[in-house]
């Protein structure tokens, strides 16, 4: 299994649970609740099962359950997914089933947030401190002070996504790491307000967005979304992150297309559901309603009768299959909350 795949961003609102959002309209409330079920319906025993490669698909899974939670509606299944992962934590978050010590960063703080969001106690989530292990992810040496970074002998693929994960849950968790960690996030962001996804390599002397070549700092959307989202979510931010949100809020405005739609990173630049769903929302509880409303309007015309958004128009055109399934559910997971904006 690829392990980026457990570092698909998935937006939760900073109000924890939030049921259906303030402002909803009956027909965004009815789309919402129509992916909501299409959502449930995809989990099998708690879990997302990816069949065409036959794994449970954790960081999904919990993409799922705190897409439920914003949607509304759907405790039960929510609760499910707790036990599930619960019972999972380290298979999720570690390298335990493949014979290694190593430590998932970006997964632990993932969990981390889904524990918040579920419920439960993110210290003994599964008989594991999350916290702890969290905590013991964030650099303490010079230079790189603050940076989440993976316990690995291999490759380390901490990024901003996750990043901006470890904030929001250590902030939550009133943890004394968050300050740093939250100070490395912002030294991500770039001054025309965006956040790059991938960190410098940590023997760079400089490790912030500004510092880099112009290679390494590539604007990305999912990136610059997820942490405005997360650092929305901070209790009592600073000055200096309400700056850093305004500023990345209105680098998203200006990046807006004409039909109201978000391209991603470098990679994925094209108009896609998961882009503008997540920025969409991020608008949304930025005040930014009209840019919100717009992006809202391009996602719901993906969305099939049953419920599901599609990735972009040729998915849509090309309709659910075995081979893409698990697409339609990262873009469902992603984009569904944006029917239901909060604020707007």
């Amino acid at each position: 299994m690829n392990r980026r795949t457990r570092l698909v961003p998935a937006l939760v609102v900073g109000a924890l649970a939030l049921g259906t959002a303030v402002g909803t309209t009956p027909a965004a409330s009815a789309a919402g609740g129509r992916s909501g079920d299409w959502l449930e319906g995809q989990l099998t025993g708690g879990l997302i099962h990816n069949d065409v490669y036959d794994f449970d698909d954790y960081g999904l899974t919990a993409d799922t359950a705190m897409a439920l939670t914003e949607i509304g509606g759907h405790r039960p299944a929510v609760k499910k997914v707790k036990r599930a992962l619960a019972h999972h934590v380290d298979s999720w978050t570690t390298g335990v089933d493949f014979g290694s010590s190593d430590i998932y960063a970006g997964s632990v703080a993932k969990a981390v947030v889904f524990a918040q969001v579920a419920g439960a106690d993110p210290t003994a989530f599964g008989g594991v401190d999350l916290v702890d292990r969290l905590e013991g992810r964030i650099s303490t040496a010079d230079g790189t002070t603050g940076r989440l970074q993976d316990q690995t002998d291999g490759t380390d693929y901490a990024n901003t996504l996750g990043q901006a994960y470890a904030v929001a849950a250590l902030s939550r968790a009133g943890s004394s790491a968050a300050a740093t960690a939250t100070t490395f996030l912002l030294d991500q962001q770039c001054d025309a307000g965006f956040f790059r996804l991938y960190f410098a390599d940590k023997a760079a002397a400089d490790q912030t967005c500004d510092g880099a070549a112009r290679s390494d700092r590539a604007p990305d959307t999912d990136a610059t979304a997820v942490a405005v989202a997360q650092l929305q979510s901070v209790h009592h931010p600073s000055r200096v992150v309400k700056s850093a949100i305004a500023d990345a809020l209105r680098w998203l405005v200006r990046h807006q297309k004409d039909n109201g739609s978000f391209g991603g990173g470098p990679t994925t630049s094209a108009a896609n559901t998961n882009s503008t769903g997540l920025a969409a929302r991020a608008l949304a509880r930025g005040g930014k309603c009209r840019a919100a409303d717009n992006a809202t309007d391009w996602v719901a015309g993906l969305q099939k009768k049953n419920g599901a958004i599609a990735y972009d128009r040729k998915a849509y055109r090309a309709g659910i299959s075995d081979d893409t399934l698990d697409q339609w559910r990262r873009a469902t997971s992603q984009a569904a909350p944006s029917l239901q904006l909060p604020g707007c």
